[in-house]
């Protein structure tokens, strides 16, 4: 995000336009944390982590009284055009803007790949090398101490993340022996019917799952260890457990050794192993939104349209943000084997160019 940030900071100056920061998002814009943003601002800033403007879940700005005083508040402050980072929420709330009169312009940044119309979100392959990284290093551990290794990867809905897991499988890493997305409903009997079916193959496993599993009445695995008292501003339960609590269920069981991994956070805080491509891209991304906020254009969203696999290359394009709001882009059934433990070759196919940046 840093590096779009640094971007439309940059390319707004070059055009001769006076550019603003609004700190923590909507709940920045309605209490009026809005900087003037200077190329000193963004000169040091492509190696951090998270964003250099904050960021904050705002249940006020879903309101319409909310909307309206956003609107109001930007033309106060003089803003002719606004670039929104962030996911389909984000989006919905630039779709509200941009119905009251305010231009706006989405770049899409979120590590899940998750936002429908785009080929690349800035931030998955930075994500993805993570999550290869800890799946080769607990790979060697779970096969010196035989034991089962549970390892939890980001994901409420979309299973991009997780499944892309799969691409630490190598010459020098076997990658995980299963993986399981949120796009389909767990079964928790079968899951410790596969581990002891492994087991009587193998001394170690190594299972990807994503943290937003659910089993066939929507409750979300992590749930069945401890409830969630947590929920942010949208209303969303906070995901964690979910690798200890089947860790747990598999000892218990099974009797054999386990451990639980949760990434969490550190998949979207590894700048220092950042991705060309998401450097590269949030540039591109971040330039064409201020082209697009110059020319007038508003409700619209700036996507990546793959051109080449090899080598990959991605072009930008502007889009409709009204069809894109809310509306998550999830993995295709038919990308998942049938029991619902892996992901397909034509998963991989499609992801495995998209995570080719040097670091």
């Amino acid at each position: 995000m840093n590096a779009a940030i640094r971007a439309v900071v940059r390319r707004g100056l070059s055009s001769g336009l006076n550019v603003k920061g609004i700190y923590k998002g909507y709940n920045g814009l309605l209490n009026e944390e809005i900087v003037d943003m200077t190329a000193r601002d963004v000169s040091d800033t492509i190696e951090r982590g998270g964003t250099i403007l904050y960021t904050a879940r705002c249940a006020e700005f879903r309101t319409v009284e909310g909307q309206e005083r956003g609107a109001e508040i930007c033309r106060k402050h003089g803003i002719d055009g606004l670039v929104v980072i962030g996911g389909d929420g984000s989006f919905a709330g630039a779709q509200k803007l941009a119905n009251l009169g305010i231009n706006t312009i989405g770049v899409p940044g979120t590590i899940d790949l998750d936002i429908a119309c785009t080929e690349y979100t800035i931030g998955f392959d930075t994500a993805v090398n993570t999550a290869m990284e800890a799946i080769d290093k607990v790979r060697d551990t779970s096969t010196s101490h035989e034991r089962c290794s549970i390892i939890e990867v980001m994901g409420r809905n979309a299973g991009w993340l997780t499944g892309a897991a799969a691409l630490s499988k190598g010459e020098d890493c076997e990658g995980p022996d299963l993986i399981y997305l949120p796009e389909l409903p767990f079964d928790l009997q079968l899951f410790g019917e596969k581990i002891k079916q492994l087991l009587q193959e193998k001394t170690s496993i190594v299972v990807a799952v994503s943290e937003g599993i659910r089993t066939a009445d929507g409750t979300y695995v992590c749930e069945l260890g401890n409830s969630i008292d947590f929920v942010d501003a949208f209303g969303h339960k906070q995901l964690s457990g979910t690798a200890s609590y089947l860790a747990s269920y598999i000892a218990g069981e099974i009797g054999c050794k386990t451990r639980a991994i949760e990434l969490s956070t550190l998949q979207r805080a590894a700048s220092h192993a950042a991705s060309r491509v998401d450097i590269l891209e949030a540039y591109q991304v971040g330039g064409a939104a201020v082209k697009a906020a110059d020319e007038g254009d508003t409700g619209k969203m700036v996507v990546l349209k793959r051109l080449s696999d090899d080598p990959y290359q991605c072009g930008t394009e502007v889009k409709d943000v009204h069809k894109i709001a809310n509306d998550e882009k999830l993995v295709p059934r038919n990308w998942v084997n049938e029991e619902g433990t892996y992901v397909t070759n034509e998963f991989i196919s499609y992801v495995r160019p998209l995570i080719q940046g040097d670091v």
